[in-house]
């Protein structure tokens, strides 16, 4: 762990020069006083360190000095497609290697190329989730994430909307996981057919002893790429049967974008009596269903699932009681 530090250590004052005792401490997740012992460490080692003093001083290395121990750890090599994504590496428990990885990438690099990386990450930035919306709660994401490193079975007890609301238990052989506009998806064979979970629905999980043997040629973002198109074409057992008035239906667009409402667009019926038309829209699930069409208030009558006539017809009660004639 230490001789990890020290090369962490290393690695930021060759990447950044000067950094206070303070600085460093908050990038190494220790105290000054550590900071001290492992720049003398250092020192003593034959490594050219020294201190600056005064308010803008600092540690730094003697000019011209570069170490060359960059090699990266399996962890470390394992994690890099997450750098530039702290949040997600957090949750996955994989934020210290991408942090070591980029300190180490970062030292490897000739001079101009690694100004000009960190030019890129001074003025750029992803940030994945839509606004106004919390992270889902994935208290199972980690143990989710390990079976998939190891191809190990697991057993999970999920909460599912369609077609019948419940919970269910299913043995699972997990073959990735896919963050989507801020939200994590599993993807995991069942009876030998890869299919998708939303890892916020994962009410219990139990890993199992047995493991499994990926399927050969299985490619993530070819299945994504697919699951993605059928569900926005709708083709999935994943959708909610709606009234719209006219007006409900001149506001689609803004309340389920532009690809799902041309979808729901695409399923009109003919106006009723009433001048109503029933549509299909693409259904995430049932919260995800309510909370657009509510938004639709009086313009939009949900017809089916049941999950979702149930939800909303609770949601709308409990409002009712807040705002009493």
């Amino acid at each position: 762990m230490r001789a990890s530090r020290l090369l962490s250590l290393l690695m930021l004052l060759q990447n950044r020069g000067r950094m206070s005792a303070t600085q460093l401490a908050t990038e190494l997740g220790v105290t000054a006083r550590t900071i001290y012992r492992d720049v003398e460490a250092l020192a003593t080692a034959g490594v050219p360190v020294y201190a600056e003093p005064g308010p803008t001083g600092g540690y730094q290395l003697l000019d011209g000095y570069r170490t060359r121990l960059t090699g990266l750890t399996a962890d470390e090599a394992e994690s890099l497609f997450l750098t530039g994504l702290p949040q997600p590496a957090a949750e996955l428990g994989l934020g210290a290697q991408v942090a070591a990885a980029e300190l180490k990438l970062m030292a490897a690099l000739p001079t101009p190329y690694r100004d000009a990386s960190m030019r890129i990450r001074q003025r750029f930035h992803l940030d994945a989730p839509g606004w106004y919306r919390e992270p889902d709660a994935v208290p199972h994401l980690l143990p989710v994430a390990e079976a998939l490193w190891q191809d190990r079975v697991i057993e999970v007890r999920y909460r599912r909307w369609s077609p019948r609301p419940g919970e269910i238990t299913r043995r699972l052989n997990p073959l990735g996981l896919v963050l989507k506009a801020g939200v994590w998806y599993l993807i995991a064979a069942r009876r030998g057919q890869p299919r998708t979970y939303r890892v916020s629905s994962i009410v219990r999980l139990r890993p199992l002893p047995e493991r499994f043997t990926r399927p050969d040629g299985f490619d993530l973002a070819a299945f994504w790429r697919e699951h993605v198109e059928r569900y926005e074409r709708s083709d999935t057992d994943e959708v909610a049967v709606v009234r719209l008035t006219p007006n409900g239906i001149k506001a689609l667009p803004d309340v389920l974008g532009p690809k799902a409402a041309r979808v729901a667009l695409g399923t009109l019926e003919p106006a009723d009596p009433d001048g109503w038309q029933r549509a299909t829209i693409p259904m995430e699930s049932v919260p995800h269903a309510a909370a657009i069409l509510l938004r639709l208030g009086a313009d939009a009558q949900a017809l089916s699932p049941p999950g979702l006539v149930t939800h909303l017809t609770a949601h709308v009660q409990g409002m009712a009681r807040l705002y009493p004639a």
